[in-house]
Parts: structure tokens; C-alpha cells; sequence
């Protein structure tokens, strides 16, 4: 088998067996990945690289704005889709303008969040004996 093949199969299996925890912070990790690869695109120079990149990452920026559950917990989901509505128009200027440190400024703002969800999950995994 060849190795991305090996990859993809084993990510597959990861989505289908995570909690939703869990596939959070997997979304965040490609969103991260996503970020970074286009600072590194917009410092090559690489515009279309750096335009797929910016792509994704507002792809998941988007996801993670419409999969907010306000008649949950209104006041998290409003501080939380004012954040990715922030970060989303950060991104698209820096794609227009090639600003790296405006891509770098949204990882430092989005990582304490991240970080926080990757506690939640180890919190919740150890209470739950797993």
C-alpha cells in the first residue's frame, strides 16, 4: 500500500472513532496547519499556494462559525462567532495583501482556545476512565 494511501485510511478510522471533542481539536490542528502553510506560501513567495492555503483555513474557519450551537450556550457562541468572524476577515486580508505576520497574529490568538480544548478533551477522557 502506498503511503498516503495508508494515511488517509488511518485519519478515516481517527474521524470515525473520536469523540466530538476530540474531532474539535483535530479540526483546529488542520486549521493551524492550514495557517501556517500559507505564512510559509506568503514569505516564499507562493500566491496560489498561499491562496489555497488562506482557502482551507477559512474553509474551517467558516466550519467551526456554523457549527456553533447558540440556544446551547448563547453567550460562548456569540464571543466564540465574533472570534472566527474576526479571524476570517483577518485571513482574507492577508491573502490580498500577502501579510505572513497577519496569519501568525491569528495562530497566537486562536492557540490559548485550542490549548483550552485540548485540556477539555484529556479532562473528560480521564473522567470517563478512557
Amino acid at each position: 500500500m502506498v503511503p498516503s494511501t495508508v494515511a488517509r485510511r488511518y485519519k478515516a478510522v481517527q474521524v470515525k472513532t473520536s469523540s466530538p471533542g476530540e474531532l474539535l481539536v483535530l479540526t483546529y490542528e488542520g486549521l493551524f496547519r492550514f495557517l501556517s502553510e500559507a505564512a510559509a506560501a506568503m514569505r516564499a513567495p507562493n500566491r496560489g499556494r498561499a491562496g489555497e492555503q488562506v482557502g482551507r483555513a477559512h474553509a474551517v474557519l467558516l466550519h467551526l462559525a456554523t457549527c456553533l450551537k447558540p440556544s446551547e450556550h448563547p453567550a460562548l457562541c456569540k464571543n466564540l462567532l465574533a472570534l472566527y468572524l474576526f479571524c476570517m476577515r483577518e485571513v482574507v486580508q492577508a491573502n490580498i495583501t500577502q501579510d505572513a505576520d497577519r496569519i501568525d497574529t491569528i495562530i497566537r490568538i486562536l492557540t490559548p482556545l485550542r490549548d483550552a480544548w485540548v485540556q477539555a478533551v484529556r479532562i473528560t477522557a480521564q473522567a470517563s476512565g478512557f
